[in-house]
Order: structure tokens, then sequence, then C-alpha cells
């Protein structure tokens, strides 16, 4: 099993210091580093700047947003940043949601899984230098009756085929993830709860003929190195209300769906109810300890060890890591926390 990192955010007031963690990371090690986007910083120029920093490590989208950008667009880019990169970039895709899609981008959230399997075949024509030919429910290319023609990618990838990763939380998203994809990109997953994710993966695997094998199975989990514990959910608890409780809207919040198939129905509502009310506090209060626990990495060395072991069990092949702490030497020291127990673990 490898290691990566998320940096998260751009913007957030540690900059300098992502920065530096992606440099420890590319020292230490781990396989990719990954950046994200929403409604501030965008991904690509961040991972840009961090593959200028960096050496050996991957530079991953987790995610570019696909109502951000054209089909072609997206192609663009990856090929740009695996050329600048000299072939370290990895291309992480997501529907986004409601609320940023259409109140952002003014891009109508309908039919995700349509537009998901028709943006990847796009993507994926473009990037192989083929001339540029779709006929689609959401795109046609060329236009029809005006001067437009096809054409092709100048620029060329490192690589004949650039890794290309899907984020997915429900399971039709995570059938056709299975079946378009070379990887997931996953959140909140415990390895007591893998079939819901891996089931309906592997399902689209064998649609398109494959099984898991070769298939990367990456989810992002948080880190919390330290004797306490219980300090260590407690740290986890505003982030786990906030996609919880206020990613998206009380209708349609792909996270606290994915709490209640995880049998935390009464503690979804409640984080839902009070984070939407404006009571943070209350909100990162309901979520419950053991939901934190078994979907992080939480303790010393030996339990984070365990713990990665019960992950590589599961099926994981890269385990994202998202360091807690807000001081650069925190999340340097969980950055080599993290290689230790994977040592210990014997799955380095």
């Amino acid at each position: 099993m490898r290691l990566g990192i998320n940096l998260g955010y751009w913007g957030l007031g540690m900059d300098a210091d992502n920065i530096a963690v992606a440099q420890e990371a590319d020292r230490l090690g781990y396989a990719v580093c990954w950046a994200a986007e929403a409604y501030g910083s965008d991904a690509a120029t961040v991972l840009s700047y961090v593959a200028a920093k960096t050496e050996r490590i991957d530079v991953g989208s987790a995610i570019f947003q696909i109502p951000a950008r054209t089909p072609a667009m997206t192609a663009m880019t990856a090929a740009t940043l695996d050329t600048l990169s000299g072939g370290r970039f990895r291309l992480g895709l997501g529907v986004s949601g409601p609320q940023v899609s259409e109140g952002w981008y003014g891009v109508k959230f309908d039919k995700p899984l349509a537009r998901t399997r028709e943006y990847v075949e796009i993507v994926r024509k473009a990037m192989s230098r083929e001339r540029l030919v779709h006929e689609g429910a959401h795109w046609t290319l060329p236009l029809p009756g005006g001067p437009g023609k096809p054409i092709k990618l100048t620029v060329h990838p490192v690589r004949e085929r650039i890794p290309l990763y899907i984020a997915a939380i429900g399971p039709k998203n995570l059938e056709l993830t299975g079946e378009i994809a070379d990887g997931w990109l996953g959140i909140f997953f415990s390895p007591e709860h893998a079939a819901m994710s891996l089931d309906p993966l592997a399902a689209g695997r064998a649609k398109a003929g494959k099984t898991l094998e070769g298939f990367d199975l990456c989810p992002t989990v948080n880190l919390a190195v330290g004797e306490d514990v219980k300090a260590g959910v407690d740290a986890l608890r505003s982030y786990a209300a906030l996609y919880i409780g206020g990613m998206g809207s009380k209708e349609k919040n792909f996270y606290n769906q994915l709490t209640r198939r995880m049998g935390y129905e009464q503690a979804a509502d409640e984080i839902q109810e009070k984070y939407l009310a404006k009571d943070y506090a209350g909100a990162a209060a309901a979520v419950p300890h053991d939901l934190i626990d078994a979907t992080s990495l939480i303790g010393d060395t030996a339990r984070i060890a365990d713990r990665m072991q019960a992950y590589a069990d599961a099926g994981v092949t890269t385990l994202t890591l998202a360091p807690s702490g807000f001081s650069l030497d925190e999340r340097i020291h969980a950055l080599r926390t993290g290689v230790e127990a994977l040592e210990r673990a014997g799955l380095a």
C-alpha cells in the first residue's frame, strides 16, 4: 500500500507550509500529493506550483470540478500538467454538488452520471490526440452548422494514458467509476464498511470486463497523531460536522447520505439540523466518536499501524493522509509518523 498526502484547499493561511509539507512528503517517498478546489483556489495552479517545487512525487487533482471546465479544457490542463511535471500528473474528477455547480458555475446539476460518462469519454479522446468529434446529450463537437472543425490536442503528454480518477460516494456513481476510471477517490471510508464502496466499484469493473486488480482504491483519511485518542477524535469533529451537516442542502448532502448508509441515521439528522441552524459547536459535538475513529487514523504509531493494516486488508492501494494540526511541525510530524506506521505494519 502506498501513501499520499492531501493538501486540501489553498488560501487558508498555510500556503507556505503546504509547499514544505509537499516537499517533505516527496523526500519521504509518498506516492502522490493531491490538491482540492471548491469556490476559492483552483487546483491546477496549485499543482503547477507543487510540481515545480518537488522532484518525484506525483501531483493530482482531488478534484477538478466537472462543471468548472469544458472537457476539452480539462484535457488541455491535464496534458500541460503532465508535461510540466515530467509525467507526474493524476487527473481526479468529480461532479461537485448542486449548490456549487448551479450557484458558482451556473451549470445545471442534472443527470450527473450521464454527464460524467460523457465528460470522461471526451477527455480521454482529447488526451489521446484524436481529432475531437463527439455527439452526445451534453456536448456536441464540433458544433453543427458553423465554422468549427475536428481538431486535436497539440501538446504531447509524457505518458500515453494519464491516470484518471473519479471522486464518488453514491452506489451508482461508484459503479460508474469502476467502469470508466483508473482509480477511485474516497472520503469517510471505513474498512469495516468497505463493501459499501467496493461492491459497486467491482460491479462497474465487471461491466468493463475487468476486476479491481490494478484499479487504484485511494481514500483520503484524516490523521491525528498522539497518545490521547479522544483528543484526536475531538480535533476532527469540526471537519466531520462541516461535511455531514453543511456540504450541500438539507435535501441533497452526499456526505450526510453516506453517514446514514453507515448506520448513523439519527446522528446524521442531528448534525445537519444543528449545522444548518449555525450551531456549529453543537453539530461537532453530535458527531459520534466511533464514526470519526472508524474513518480516520488516530493515536500513536502502533495504533495507526494497526488501522493501516485494516485499510490494506480492505483493499486500499493508496492511502491518502490529511494530517490534522495547523502548525508546520505538527503536520511534518504526522507525515513522518505515517511512514513509520506503514513500515511497522509491514506494508511499505
